[in-house]
């Protein structure tokens, strides 16, 4: 369990001095058995910290998400369009919550960040690795009403925004993968997940976004494809996981509306100076679990993946393949 009594220990170790789990549990009003249980459950998250023989320590204080800061690192548009900022020391899902308000008639514009997720999901349910206080856990509620014709290119929008807001942070280099990764010298660094409910003609959209900043050496071993992170990126100079944040969502109401009246063909230009595939050969799986292999040209209007067979080229949409690169 991370809860309020987790994150005054956090504020209490902040020093990284040796303390005795004995007068921690004084402070914060548990028993030991109780600080210690808690304690554990932060390392097992991925916060780095020294326990032993009744006496604990962090090595460097804990860098956490704040609501405050993140608003008044926002652009004063951006301020004004989010209805509210939710930081949670732990959720299942940041998605998850959100689709909740929006199944019960939330309709405004609502942020949701968490530490860590006890259930973090990738695309088609994959696990996404969700360490505590190291990565950067980030979902909006966002209304498009009515839906516009190229929603189904929504998440390759943001995964434009996202890179734009990488970019004016001093991160270089980064790529996006079609549909809803970005990529770092072909390296997975983040990804996008987009979850949707209806209420008559307003789509309710879920964005949410995976960024990985500082994975600890703990969550490593879990991950099963090639991954990197933001501190790599950036030589160990990533900005703190609230600036990134403030910069994600000014990006994002920047290029959300766009979709909503012009759709995709605005930031088209942007997506092929950011293509990491354009060019490449590549093999798509379809559900049904055949592959199709081709050279990719990029995409259409719409987001769908424009791909050369030899034999003509055809389209695939959003949502219908994954896709492997060939050796």
């Amino acid at each position: 369990m991370i809860d309020r009594h987790s994150l005054k220990l956090l504020d209490l170790l902040a020093d990284t001095r040796c303390h005795a789990i004995d007068e921690l549990a004084a402070t914060v009003e548990l028993a030991p058995t109780a600080v210690a249980e808690r304690l554990h459950v932060l390392r097992d998250q991925g916060v780095a910290m020294e326990i032993q023989a009744g006496y604990c320590r962090l090595p460097q204080p804990v860098a956490r998400l704040d609501a405050g800061t993140i608003r008044t690192v926002l652009s004063s548009p951006t301020r004004t369009l989010l209805a509210d900022i939710r930081v949670f020391p732990a959720l299942d899902s940041t998605n998850g919550y959100l689709l909740q308000l929006a199944e019960r008639g939330e309709v405004e514009a609502v942020v949701c960040l968490a530490e860590c997720q006890l259930a973090g999901r990738g695309r088609r349910g994959r696990h996404w690795a969700s360490p505590f206080a190291a990565n950067l856990y980030l979902s909006l509620l966002w209304r498009f009403a009515p839906p516009p014709a190229a929603l189904s290119g929504l998440s390759l929008a943001v995964g434009v925004a996202t890179v734009r807001a990488l970019e004016s942070l001093g991160a270089d280099g980064v790529r996006l993968k079609w549909p809803n990764d970005l990529l770092w010298r072909e390296r997975k660094l983040a990804g996008v997940l987009l979850e949707s409910c209806f209420l008559g003609r307003t789509a309710m959209v879920v964005i949410g976004i995976g960024l990985n900043v500082a994975m600890p050496g703990s969550a490593r071993e879990g991950i099963d494809q090639p991954w990197v992170d933001l501190q790599e990126v950036m030589d160990g100079a990533a900005p703190s996981r609230n600036r990134l944040a403030a910069a994600i969502l000014d990006q994002l109401v920047v290029v959300l509306p766009v979709m909503q009246h012009e759709g995709l063909a605005p930031l088209l230009a942007d997506w092929q100076r950011l293509d990491g595939l354009r060019g490449r050969r590549v093999a798509l799986q379809l559900p049904d679990g055949t592959q199709v292999a081709g050279v990719v040209a990029g995409i259409d209007e719409q987001g769908a993946l424009r791909l050369d067979t030899g034999q003509g080229e055809q389209r695939f949409a959003v949502g219908e393949v994954g896709m492997r690169r060939m050796a």
